[in-house]
């Protein structure tokens, strides 16, 4: 019996460790040994690859790994010249940093759009293709506090809002069978603010996009939170769900991706979905930890699914992993080997909670 024949479909968030192949050709293009088209064609290997793998596994859904974005955050940004490095910084536990870049003159546009990568999914899927994108809220960051002149803070958004939704969009339209919106640095900004005016703000503006769909378009489009996971470390995970979950589930999605399996306390996290979980909703609960070096066993992710069950209506509960194996190109901190595997065993772990809940 399949997890999705009672109710629990079970989904990738996104990126996976790209191969060393890929690797290798990321470096001799950033080094200029090699053009444009021999990059294109290891990336189109490395796509085919992790779909086949994925589907070999038994994924119901498939994504592209994300094996050609330089970052799940900056993709758009690909190749724009209006652009200065010196823009947000966002710590980690462990004392490393990411840093955004910082929006230096009008307009915002996007330079690459996520139906791109889609695409390229979709000519070696046999079946269903997620496609994950950035939630505007992360891009708003490009904009400076100190202003661009003749570009107000209120056309930049309204420039963005615009770039976001047909991101989206050209997704649903070239046949994603759902667009995750990665929020990510939601959790992160009851940190920075923790008041929650930041994080208002961020639901306000991703609301303000999501608001341009129908119902019937809402309804495949998803929403992932987590407390980052880059090179085996965290942004927030010191951040109380409490403080974050009513605002988020205000969001105006059809599924929200929530990561748990990392989460120290899980009864306490699945008692505030069950509480604030909206109308017609399903949330998926993260049932693997991408940092975590040891894979789960099948019967550990279904341990995870049950008690998830003790809380929510199965009809409205999904699985899916934490966050993405390799957000940034870079991270090699996890193996390919290891992400299949965490990914086979929430498969396989799925299906035997879905098995048991129908007995």
């Amino acid at each position: 019996m399949s997890a999705s024949s009672v109710g629990l479909p079970t989904e990738p968030i996104g990126s996976i460790p790209r191969p060393a192949e890929l690797l290798a050709a990321m470096a001799d293009h950033a080094a200029g040994r090699i053009g444009d088209d021999a990059l294109a064609a290891a990336q189109d290997d490395a796509v085919r690859d992790t779909v086949r793998r994925l589907e070999e596994i038994g994924s119901p859904v498939v994504t592209d790994g994300e094996q050609s974005k330089p970052s799940f955050a900056t993709y758009p940004l690909t190749g724009l010249d209006q652009l200065a490095p010196d823009g947000v910084v966002i710590p980690f536990a462990d004392g490393h940093q990411r840093q955004l870049p910082r929006l230096t003159a009008p307009p915002l546009r996007y330079a690459v759009h996520a139906e791109r990568y889609l695409r390229a999914a979709l000519r070696h899927a046999t079946v269903p293709v997620k496609q994950a994108v950035i939630a505007p809220s992360a891009l708003s960051l490009l904009y400076p506090p100190d202003g661009i002149t003749g570009y107000p803070r209120e056309a930049f958004l309204d420039d963005l809002t615009a770039a976001a939704e047909a991101d989206i969009r050209g997704c649903l339209d070239a046949g994603a069978h759902v667009v995750q919106l990665d929020f990510t640095e939601a959790r992160l900004t009851l940190k920075l603010d923790p008041s929650g005016g930041l994080l208002e703000q961020f639901v306000t503006l991703n609301n303000r996009v999501l608001e341009r769909f129908s119902a019937a378009e809402q309804a495949r489009i998803g929403v992932h939170t987590c407390p980052g996971g880059d090179q085996d470390s965290t942004h927030s995970l010191d951040v109380d769900y409490a403080a974050l979950l009513p605002g988020l589930l205000r969001l105006k999605a059809g599924a929200f991706y929530v990561q748990l399996a990392s989460e120290p306390d899980p009864d306490k996290v699945l008692g505030l979905l069950a509480d604030h979980l909206p109308d017609r909703a399903r949330v998926f609960i993260g049932v693997t930890d991408p940092i975590d070096p040891r894979v789960e066993t099948p019967e550990q992710v279904r341990d995870r699914v049950l008690a998830a069950a003790r809380h929510l209506p199965v009809d409205r509960l999904g699985t899916c992993d934490d966050c993405g194996f390799s957000p940034f190109a870079d991270d090699t901190s996890t193996s390919r080997e290891t992400a299949f595997a965490k990914i086979r065993a929430r498969v396989e772990g799925t299906a035997l909670a879905a098995a048991e809940l129908s007995g």
